[in-house]
């Protein structure tokens, strides 16, 4: 694990985190967008500079050992980003993060995770907030190693791939 290296995102990374993203989009439910974002959009979650915004990537070797290979391929990505429009809730962020299909189970998310929330300590942002989708052990068990605790579940909030889709909130206190 030592050649990943967590940084922030930079505009020449859009194209591979679209990229992740729509696997999702098109395989799974972590996400309920049903079709792909444009870049713009992309691009908006990197300009922001609202304090607790961040957006991070992995970036490191593709092969198994992680030990060779192009060392800049994007492998996952994180961000944290306003959870409700309205002034009161300044100070609480919503979080995620999306690994890409071949670098899962090699600790990246955790990884991204963990650098997130201490760049939204420093921020003194209070609350961090994440929704997975069910079932999702592997996101579930992230969360909770990490100290979120479950918030509640929304059940059958979501409609994708001709099936309902429930949601389980998770919060942090930072502070």
């Amino acid at each position: 694990m030592s050649s990943i290296r967590v940084r922030p995102a930079e505009t020449s990374d859009l194209v591979a985190i679209a990229a992740i993203y729509a696997h999702s989009v098109h395989t799974s439910t972590a996400t309920f967008d049903d079709q792909e974002p444009p870049l713009s959009v992309w691009q908006a979650k990197l300009d922001s500079t609202a304090i607790g915004d961040h957006f991070l990537v992995a970036h490191g070797p593709l092969t198994p050992d992680l030990g060779a290979g192009n060392d800049d391929t994007v492998l996952g990505y994180a961000y944290s980003t306003a959870f409700r429009s309205r002034p009161a809730y300044n100070r609480t962020r919503e979080t995620s993060v999306y690994v890409a299909p071949q670098a899962q189970g090699r600790g990246l998310g955790g990884l991204l995770y963990g650098e997130l929330i201490s760049l939204l300590r420093r921020d003194e942002i209070h609350l961090a907030v994440a929704v997975v989708t069910q079932p999702n052990p592997a996101s579930d068990a992230i969360h909770r190693k990490l100290g979120f605790t479950n918030a509640g579940t929304l059940e059958e909030v979501g409609f994708k791939f001709g099936a309902w889709v429930s949601t389980t909130t998770y919060q942090l206190r930072l502070d």
